[in-house]
């Protein structure tokens, strides 16, 4: 035994004694210090030993990847959202939040068995364009197997230089093989809302009318970023100001972002000062409430109803929005259950800046006081995520999910000049067996949101007096609706849109 160990181990046990001779006033203290000067020199001990035994000599660069891999991996092990981000990735994580980043346009993680899975392909960027859907497994990146591979390697797998190859192979949800999909990489860009369609003579520009005729807006929100809450005001601004009477909000695949901007948006549709969403951390203690405030000067709130579009796969930001707004009775939510992610993660940075700590250190919790997070050892019984208002749940089968995806693809492909993009009537599939064409594809989530908003605006119609403007709707003005939705279907303009 070396002498220094020697010492160590004497002066250890000497402290140990001299431990002993002191009163019981703070052994818990003592105790906590004394194992995390153990656990740190545990940790020290194991990088010498590889660094002067390992097989193979561990240059700088290599022991540097040996520990940020022994960090994420134990970071990975308390939860699934906790993690170390190098200098690399805080580059990409910092642009993405201001919607802008390299790759190929998904955003992933890890399911409960650790698989590397699609949270949500961004639309319009390559992943999107080749087929990548939300709830995709990610089984093999360039050939290379996922499995057990750490998600910073996943990261690095699926970046590279825009305008280089890569081809990753997913597994569909309900699917049986796997399909290998090869894109470009590219320099991705971020539309944070979109509308439903886009403009056939002005590609880049969305359509935000679902219905014009009835005056019904639609906006889609695919993540929440720094951008996010402009964008909203300039666009339900713009819907007010032309006549709106109803608007569809639609999450779905929303797999979250930054909270200043689920705020943000939550704000357009609430009076100031009204719960948001509060946190609470480690042991249940209410740390800080964030509450309604006023978008700037110009924008006047609208008093029309609302309806808000979830499923399976909306998380984090889109449930603190949808949870709002279905507490403050100023929104329906139509669709499935949604995902349950309300942990709440701190970036921290480390490294003068150049690394961070992306740590779970609180939860989220509705205006109501409900539970938003979905625990390993949640049962369905239990109170979590966001579920739609009696009446306007709406589930869909494996299939279906999968033909919505790519409907919506379809329909949110930018086309060269002078390719037409198809209607909704012109979208039909020969049978591959059968010489049959298949019915127009009909969103039933979307159909469900609009017969309540019809509902609601032939009520006023016919003499139903308005609650005064930002007020939130009444109890009264949430019972579903029962008229048939093909009493209320009305054509769509054709003029102007693609």
């Amino acid at each position: 035994m070396s002498r220094w160990n020697l010492a160590w181990l004497l002066g250890l046990s000497a402290a140990c004694l001299l431990g002993l001779s002191i009163t019981y006033s703070a052994p818990s203290r003592q105790s906590n210090l004394q194992k995390k000067h153990e656990n740190l020199k545990l940790l020290v001990d194991v990088l010498e030993e590889v660094q002067q035994k390992y097989v193979k000599e561990l240059d700088a660069e290599k022991m540097r990847e040996l520990v940020e891999n022994m960090i994420n991996s134990g970071l990975e092990r308390l939860d699934q959202h906790s993690s170390f981000i190098n200098a690399d990735e805080y580059k990409q994580f910092t642009k993405a939040s201001r919607g802008k980043f390299g790759g190929v346009g998904i955003r992933i993680g890890l399911d409960r068995l650790g698989q590397v899975f699609v949270e949500s392909p961004m639309v319009g960027t390559p992943a999107y364009e080749a087929g990548v859907m939300a709830g995709d497994l990610i089984v093999k990146i360039d050939g290379v197997s996922t499995e057990n591979m750490p998600m910073k390697k996943v990261v690095e797998l699926i970046q590279g230089e825009p305008g280089t190859k890569v081809t990753l192979t997913v597994l569909h949800e309900n699917a049986k093989k796997p399909v290998d999909l090869e894109m470009n990489r590219a320099e991705i860009k971020i539309d944070s809302v979109l509308g439903d369609r886009r403009i056939h003579d002005k590609l880049q520009e969305w359509d935000f009318w679902i219905d014009p005729v009835s005056k019904i807006g639609y906006v889609r929100i695919n993540s929440f970023q720094e951008t996010t809450g402009e964008e909203m005001i300039r666009v339900v601004d713009a819907l007010q100001k032309a006549g709106m009477r109803g608007l569809v909000m639609d999450l779905r695949n929303n797999p979250g972002g930054l909270l200043r901007a689920a705020v943000e948006v939550a704000s357009l549709f609430l009076p100031e000062g009204k719960e948001v969403v509060n946190t609470k951390g480690r042991g249940g203690v209410k740390e800080d409430i964030y509450q309604s405030k006023p978008p700037n000067a110009s924008f006047q709130q609208g008093h029309y109803p609302v309806a808000i579009l979830i499923n399976r796969y909306s998380a984090s930001a889109s449930e603190i929005v949808a949870a709002a707004l279905q507490d403050h009775l100023r929104a329906i939510i139509v669709g499935e259950r949604s995902y349950g992610k309300g942990s709440v993660q701190n970036v921290i940075a480390l490294e003068g800046g150049q690394s961070a700590l992306k740590l779970t250190t609180a939860s989220y919790w509705r205006p109501s006081g409900r539970n938003i997070h979905r625990f390993p050892d949640s049962k369905e019984q239990d109170e979590w995520g966001v579920k739609p208002n009696d009446g306007f749940e709406v589930k869909l089968s494996d299939d279906e999910r999968i033909e919505y995806y790519r409907w919506r693809r379809d329909r949110d492909i930018v086309r060269r000049p002078g390719e037409p993009q198809p209607e909704p009537e012109a979208e039909k599939e020969k049978d591959k067996d059968k010489d049959k064409k298949k019915e127009p594809f009909r969103d039933k989530v979307l159909d469900k949101a609009l017969e309540y908003i019809r509902g609601e605006m032939e009520k006023r119609e016919k003499g139903a007096q308005a609650p005064p403007a930002n007020a939130p709707l009444g109890l009264e003005q949430r019972r579903t609706v029962t008229t048939p939705v093909e009493a209320f279907l009305v054509p769509r303009m054709r003029s102007g849109h693609s």
